[in-house]
């Protein structure tokens, strides 16, 4: 009888303690990696970006979110830009089983260096636009940075290479959307969260700086891409508005590349810029249906 209450005592500890174990391994901090990459710029030859590695339980293969950060506006906010914390959507992809990559691009944080990525856009105090923006050169300087990631990705034992999905915020938006356009081996889809770059929701809301060119950059990487992919933007996103990212999706699905495009309801009390950081309850249930129709 005395062994019969040990050993139901023992199960009813691990049944309670189960859930914490999960809860506290979900919260756990990244390994810190390094990954090589090349390009212009002080770092040198043999620059290494700073990464964040999320794995989840298990001993895989698993299949891979490559997530990519956007970008803030000054030399300043940039050098604070961190690895993306595991509470907040990193915890959907481990629950989905993926194991997630997040480097922080050369120009940013403790990766440091020259800054890429810069467009040319500049704004007056009044909100006016200056400069003839090139986003496609920034949009390539991240490319760089991606694919680079994805080499890394592709010679690791816990990664599955042929089931890989891009992830961007932003301006990582912009840079995911541009990478899936050169058909990097192993990337089967990708998922744009408000995607685009030269915007100031403070300085000139709803109108950022060369939306007409961001519209004709489109179609180009329409045409070259061949692998599904998700657009979410909100209601209430202070960098583009509502109108601008339809436009840039109906120009980017003028070659019938394999795309889906959702604007939700806005972001509560918060900007909708940050949709995947402050609304997870308006874009879950359409992730949660891409993934499954991509079979996962």
């Amino acid at each position: 009888m005395n062994r019969l209450l040990r050993a139901l005592r023992l199960t009813f500890s691990l049944l309670l303690c189960a859930p914490f174990y999960s809860s506290y391994a979900a919260d756990l901090p990244p390994q810190i990696v390094h990954i090589p990459v090349e390009g212009p710029g002080t770092l040198g030859s043999d620059a290494r970006m700073v990464a964040g590695l999320f794995l989840p339980a298990g001993d895989g293969p698993f299949a891979v979110v490559v997530y990519s950060h956007g970008r803030s506006g000054t030399d300043l906010e940039r050098s604070f830009t961190k690895i993306p914390d595991v509470r907040g959507h990193v915890r959907y992809w481990l629950k989905k089983g993926f194991a997630v990559v997040a480097a922080i691009r050369p120009g940013y944080g403790e990766t440091g260096g020259v800054d890429r990525e810069d467009s040319g856009v500049r704004y007056d105090v009044f909100g006016n636009c200056w400069g003839q923006p090139d986003f496609a050169h920034s949009a390539a300087a991240a490319t760089t940075a991606i694919l680079a990631t994805l080499t890394w990705v592709r010679q690791q034992p816990w990664a599955d290479p042929g089931r890989i999905v891009l992830v961007g915020a932003s301006m990582g938006g912009l840079a995911s959307i541009a990478s899936a356009a050169t058909n990097p081996d192993g990337v089967v889809a990708y998922i744009n969260f408000s995607g685009g770059t030269g915007g100031n929701g403070k300085r000139a809301p709803e109108h950022s700086c060369g939306s007409e060119a961001m519209e004709a950059l489109m179609p180009a990487y329409g045409k070259t891409t061949r692998v599904p992919s998700l657009w979410l933007y909100a209601q209430n996103d202070s960098y583009w508005g509502a109108d601008w990212p339809r436009a840039w999706h109906r120009a980017y699905a003028t070659h019938d590349s394999p795309t889906q495009f959702v604007m939700t309801d806005a972001v509560p009390n918060a900007d909708g810029h940050q949709l995947l950081a402050r609304g997870s309850r308006l874009w879950s249930v359409h992730v949660d249906r891409f993934l499954e129709e991509l079979g996962f």
